[in-house]
């Protein structure tokens, strides 16, 4: 099993693996001419003042759904459908799983997704959702610079070490649509997120733009010409711009553009160089400090404590972009990250880190929540509202706090951001959360109610568990009370009371009490939450769409192959099977081809996958013969040529064994008789072959095929081979042996018997571990 960094970008998708000795981009795919641009949507209602700005950029609808979010309307199996976001978005996944899996040659399940870090609550979780639509086990949703600062830490080896001043990075990404800025702060082994700052609406599209705009103008009035009453004309207006924008990024002279029948059959030109290309987009490039001022307020550090300021994302690379990042932090930008791969990269090795398939370096990596969230509560009988901040800006995340509350009954909770203003999102809620079933004590006291609030590893807030403390009455065994803090990412957790009365647990012991711990049913309703049933539904609706769009793809395979065959055969009967085939059998043939051709755009338009096969069939029956007779006239000499020179090396053998050749006098005539017939039957064989196919016409099916005349040769190698490849024994002389007993000799040996009697030394092999003896 794979496991794969997605990059779903707002114009183009990067996908990473992570294979033994590194990561890798694996694909890159532009859906810039389907549906794109919906990346944004994600979360949002169709009245939506963004979406409704976006709508006439769209080369596609919008329509609003029966719950009021936005659906887009696409053509599918010949029928105009509208999807929702979470299920286009599924759709899109879907597709780059089965295209990693081609390239991987490997079942893909587990990933890691990256998200803008200002993505709220509902926007995250419309993300996930199509994750599940497309069957794959998203491990993290884990944002864009966070990625690029895993990418980046993960293969230094000079970190400072966790007792050391940490090395602080600040990584700027400016993508297709959005700018987004993070300090990190890295020691060996993990990475902490310090701060984020970003401008959702700042990105190279925005430059694009503006350039747009100049050159409608500069047309409007040179040629007499409304651009944008023609959308064709628009879109490649739009092509040439980015193209130019990237021309002057490395290029500070004029620079033209030229496109040829660009509207009403009129060619138009002009020329821009980079001086005009920052005046015109002054606006945007004034926008550029404002989110790394912010970030280096918050995160408290000085310009003084930043160690680098890394580039990623197309935009950085436009060179006003640049001069005003260098001048703010007062330092010389770095690019050592591939600027379009790094987010997928980072990705790809989170996803290993989390994966129980891989076994990579362990880097622990702490995040920050983006807004801050206040928690608001209250019960049916009370008068007023509670509330408090729960999680600040920039807390670290994931995380977990408790909460203590005193209450008799039921109560909710309602979770929301605090500071509507800084948040790229018209609805500031997050959530409702019902505590249910909490009761008073037997005294009729409040009871003690533990809360637990999560900023989980997607980013994502939840109400994750409720349980009320009843005191017990009666004898029985007394348990201690520990509050203890729950552990993330190797500290320990916060616990609180938000307003209401400080649990004294927390923090420390408790004198013993006996106590029972119920857990309490929790109903949550989420901001624009998908339904659990409705989730269902859209994964089934996805697995349905899978094994249709599977069976159209066959069906169309089987009508190409037809298609391709007809064409093939059609150039081949003209040239290289010209001579194999009769006039006769030409005719027909050809004309079959003919009558296929014209039934694939007439009747044969739409036919199930079995006509198609039937049809190809019948036309082998005529043209496969033809087909192998070509093949078998081609192969057939370097065959016998073959055949011929294995019975050459084996009478060569034969007959330097006559001659007494020492090589093989220890072979005997049985087994030469043997070789020698075998290879005396194999040429008989192949002369009759030869003399009969002689007599047959090219246009006739051969008498002898190559796979016989392959088979002739195994069947003369199994016979020769074992007697040729014999090798010749070689006598070794025996090893004397010497018969000693208490280191007495008993005797001479075999040879002192010959050369007669005297003193020899003998030296006795010994053990290992003993002493070498010499017997006298």
């Amino acid at each position: 099993m794979s496991v794969v960094g997605i990059d779903l970008g707002f114009q183009n998708c990067y996908i990473a693996v992570a294979r033994s000795g590194g990561i890798e981009t694996i694909i890159i795919t532009n859906f810039k001419n389907t549906v794109h641009g919906f990346k944004k949507f994600h979360g949002r209602a169709f009245d939506d003042p963004f979406v409704q700005a976006e709508k006439p950029k769209l080369p596609y609808s919008l329509h609003k759904l029966v719950n009021g979010s936005t659906g887009i309307k696409v053509r599918y199996l010949d029928e105009d459908k509208v999807f929702t976001v979470e299920q286009i978005t599924g759709m899109l996944l879907t597709k780059l799983k089965e295209t990693s899996e081609i390239a991987l040659k490997k079942p893909v399940v587990d990933c890691v997704i990256s998200v803008p870090s200002f993505f709220t609550d509902a926007e995250r979780r419309s993300v996930f959702d199509a994750t599940q639509i497309a069957g794959l086990n998203c491990l993290r949703l884990i944002n864009d610079t966070t990625a690029v600062a895993l990418a980046y830490g993960i293969y230094k080896q000079d970190l400072p070490t966790p007792e050391e001043r940490p090395r602080n990075v600040v990584f700027v990404d400016m993508g297709h649509s959005s700018f987004q800025v993070s300090i990190t702060a890295f020691n060996k082994g993990k990475l902490k997120v310090l701060a984020t700052a970003f401008d959702p609406y700042l990105g190279g599209r925005n430059f694009d733009e503006a350039l747009v705009d100049y050159f409608c103008e500069e047309f409007k009035g040179k040629y007499k010409l409304n651009v944008r009453d023609n959308p064709r004309a628009l879109l490649r207006l739009h092509q040439e711009c980015e193209k130019l924008k990237k021309l002057m990024s490395a290029n500070s002279s004029d620079l033209p553009l030229n496109i040829e029948c660009f509207m009403n059959d009129i060619d138009v030109s002009s020329r821009m160089n980079r001086g005009q290309f920052e005046e015109t987009c002054a606006q945007y490039l004034m926008r550029v400090e404002v989110p790394l001022k912010t970030v280096l307020e918050q995160s408290k550090l000085s310009r003084d404590d930043i160690y680098a300021v890394e580039l990623v994302g197309g935009a950085t690379r436009i060179p006003a972009i640049k001069e005003r990042i260098t001048k703010f932090f007062c330092k010389d930008i770095s690019t050592t990250l591939n600027a379009d791969e790094a987010v997928a990269r980072g990705c790809a090795l989170q996803c290993a880190i989390l994966s129980p398939a891989f076994k990579v370096r362990e880097f622990s990596i702490t995040d920050v929540v983006p807004f801050p969230i206040t928690l608001r509560w209250k019960s049916p009988t009370e008068d007023g509202l509670g509330e408090c901040e729960v999680f600040s800006k920039n807390h670290a995340a994931p995380f977990s706090k408790v909460i203590t509350f005193h209450k008799k009954e039921p109560f909710e909770l309602e979770a929301f951001y605090s500071s509507p203003q800084d948040l790229p999102y018209p609805d500031h809620r997050i959530g409702c959360f019902a505590v249910q079933n909490v009761i008073p004590q037997p005294d009729g006291d409040s009871s003690k109610v533990k809360v637990k609030v999560r900023v989980n590893v997607h980013g994502i807030f939840s109400v994750s568990s409720a349980s009320l403390i009843e005191k017990q009455k009666g004898e029985g065994e007394e348990m201690q009370i520990d509050s203890e803090p729950v552990v993330q990412n190797g500290r320990a957790e916060d616990q609180g009371a938000c307003g209401e009365k400080l649990d004294p647990a927390a923090g420390c012991s408790k004198a013993k009490v006996k106590v029972k711990s119920i857990d309490l049913p929790i109903m949550s309703n989420n901001i624009r939450q998908l339904d659990s049933d409705v989730l269902n539904n859209f994964v089934e609706y996805e697995r349905q769409m899978i094994i249709q769009d599977k069976l159209v793809k066959e069906v169309n395979d089987a009508k190409n192959a037809v298609e391709e065959y007809v064409y093939d055969l059609r150039d081949k009967l003209c040239g290289i099977y010209e001579n194999y085939v009769t006039q006769e059998d030409s005719n027909r043939l050809t004309l079959m081809l003919e009558d296929t051709e014209n039934w694939l755009y007439e009747d044969g338009e739409e036919q199930p996958k079995q006509v198609y096969e039937e049809k190809l069939d019948a036309l082998k029956r005529l043209g496969q013969p033809i087909q192998d007779r070509h093949r078998e006239h081609e192969d057939r000499p370097r065959a016998f040529e073959e055949l011929g020179k294995k019975m050459q090396l084996y009478m060569k053998f034969v007959d330097s064994y006559k001659q007494k050749d020492e090589r093989y006098l220890h072979l005997t005539a049985e087994e030469m008789s043997t070789v020698e017939k075998c290879v005396n039957e194999s040429m008989g064989w192949m002369n009759s072959k030869i003399n009969a196919q002689s007599k047959l016409a090219i246009t006739q099916d051969p008498i002898v095929k190559v796979a016989d005349i392959i088979a002739k040769i195994q069947e003369l190698e199994d016979a020769c081979n074992p007697v040729v490849n014999r090798p010749k024994p070689t006598v070794e002389e025996a090893p004397e042996v010497n018969d000693q007993t208490s280191g007495a000799h008993n005797g001479p040996t075999a040879k002192q018997g010959a050369e007669g009697k005297g003193d020899a030394k003998e030296s006795q092999q010994t053990k290992p571990g003993t002493k070498e003896m010499e017997v006298d």
